[in-house]
């Protein structure tokens, strides 16, 4: 065992992975520790207050310091803290919860299944499909189409069914049977001169025609985000989902609705379903639904899944699927009552009013020469970098354009995420104005700093 220092960065870097960092670097370049938070605010072990511009992975919706969380924890944590979902056992924090979830979700889907994160939600949800399509004798039915620049999660299926090249490599992923298509991306993806409307009946084409060269009776279900989050904030463009709708149920494919960023309120409705009118068949969520004061995650399916597995449990004698900690008391508590704050506070209708400021502010950056696109729909958002709006060309990755505009806005106080070149906003639900406009008050003094190394290049 290594001996223990005083130092927080010391033993962080003698004991600890970082997800999602560059170890090699981490030895030199050492931890910011996060020691409390205070609404939209961390602060670190020196004593600097930020803005969490990203909720911090896109989840903390309530912020840093919501008592009522904290209480609803303890309540369960004194009277049962675990207990399990297994062989006809139940909670009531579990039952409450799965009600409320379908007391909200879409017209169409019957019961939930809980899990621990959005990796687990998406991952269950490919084991679903398949387990479905095997109960109505058509397991031919396998394949899952994603997207590329997709994000759901990292596990062995799930990160297949991310459509990010670094999620893949040297990990041997994508395993067999995940396909992906085109993101509608108008920005990044269209043809000299294609207009939006042109750009996304194409989009829909290229799916249709994959689903014809891999053979419809192969193809099982369709997945995405209402709104791209890791991928780079991608917002669809009219009319994208109705198309792709369309083409799915011509060919009997399942449609699953990633909301793990875009659920509870993240788009100006409770779910990015609402606000792009999607009916899917399975609905995934995770994040906000306990504010990540605890990990929970749930998978809702369709009646018609739900009879399935149903019939499949009397042909093999039960649903051999689960994890120890799904539906945990605890956690589903928690999510409880993230749910009843929503509703108390109208968080949804404060959104609506606060995301004005927000998208003026976002769109405003775009006068500026070097960003290329401003998008953003509720309160989540991105610039992208360019070093020519004409051409649309990004920096070279070597240049470390998006980090260091992510630095600079650290050491203004305000935390956002770069993704490359594509600098991202996603602050909790509560935010007011005034915060708004010092997030992005921030964030313009760091573009600000680094104007002369992006005009050097």
């Amino acid at each position: 065992m290594n001996a223990r220092s005083n130092s927080n960065a010391v033993n962080d870097v003698a004991s600890l992975i970082h997800p999602y960092t560059n170890l090699a670097r981490h030895p030199e370049a050492g931890p910011v520790v996060m020691t409390r938070g205070d609404g939209v605010y961390v602060e670190d072990e020196h004593g600097r207050r930020y803005i969490e511009g990203m909720s911090g992975l896109w989840c903390a919706s309530l912020g840093f310091s919501e008592k009522r969380l904290v209480e609803a924890a303890t309540r369960q944590l004194e009277t049962l803290p675990y207990y399990h979902l297994f062989n006809h056992r139940s909670v009531e924090p579990s039952i409450e919860l799965a009600e409320r979830l379908l007391d909200i979700a879409p017209a169409g889907l019957g019961k939930v299944l809980f899990a621990n994160s959005g990796s687990e939600a998406n991952d269950q949800a490919i084991k679903l499909v398949w387990y479905y399509n095997n109960a109505r004798g058509r397991p031919e039915k396998k394949k899952i189409i994603s997207r590329w620049r997709g994000y759901h999660g990292v596990t062995i299926a799930s990160g297949s069914l991310t459509g990010l090249p670094a999620n893949h490599a040297d990990f041997d992923l994508p395993i067999a049977n995940i396909l992906h298509t085109d993101m509608p991306s108008h920005f990044h993806n269209a043809k000299p001169g294609e207009s939006v409307a042109d750009f996304t009946r194409r989009m829909v084409d290229n799916l249709e025609q994959l689903i014809l060269r891999e053979g419809p009776d192969t193809i099982a279900a369709f997945i995405a985000e209402p709104v791209c989050g890791s991928g780079g904030v991608i917002v669809p463009p009219e009319g994208y989902f109705a198309g792709i709708q369309a083409v799915l149920r011509k060919y009997d494919i399942l449609f699953i609705a990633d909301e793990v960023i875009c659920g509870f309120g993240r788009t100006g409705n409770m779910f990015g379903c609402d606000t792009y009118d999607l009916k899917p068949d399975i609905m995934t969520m995770a994040k906000a639904l306990s504010a990540s004061y605890l990990p929970i995650s749930a998978t809702i399916v369709s009646d018609d899944i739900h009879e399935a597995m149903m019939e499949q449990s009397r042909k093999h004698g039960g649903f051999a699927h689960g994890v120890t900690y799904s539906g945990h008391p605890v956690c589903a508590a928690v999510a409880v009552e993230t749910l009843k704050i929503y509703e108390d506070r109208n968080i949804i209708g404060h959104v609506q009013e606060v995301s004005t400021r927000f998208l003026e502010r976002l769109h405003a950056l775009a006068e500026r020469p070097y960003i290329g696109e401003a998008r953003g729909v509720g309160l989540i958002g991105a610039v992208e970098l360019v070093t020519d709006k004409a051409s649309r060309t990004p920096f070279a990755p070597a240049l470390g354009i998006g980090p260091g505009i992510q630095a600079k806005a650290m050491e203004n106080g305000v935390i956002v995420r770069a993704l490359r070149d594509v600098i991202a906003f996603c602050p909790p639900l509560i935010i007011d104005r005034q915060q708004i406009d010092m997030m992005f008050d921030g964030v313009e003094k760091a573009l600000d700093a680094m104007e002369p190394s992006m005009q050097a290049n």
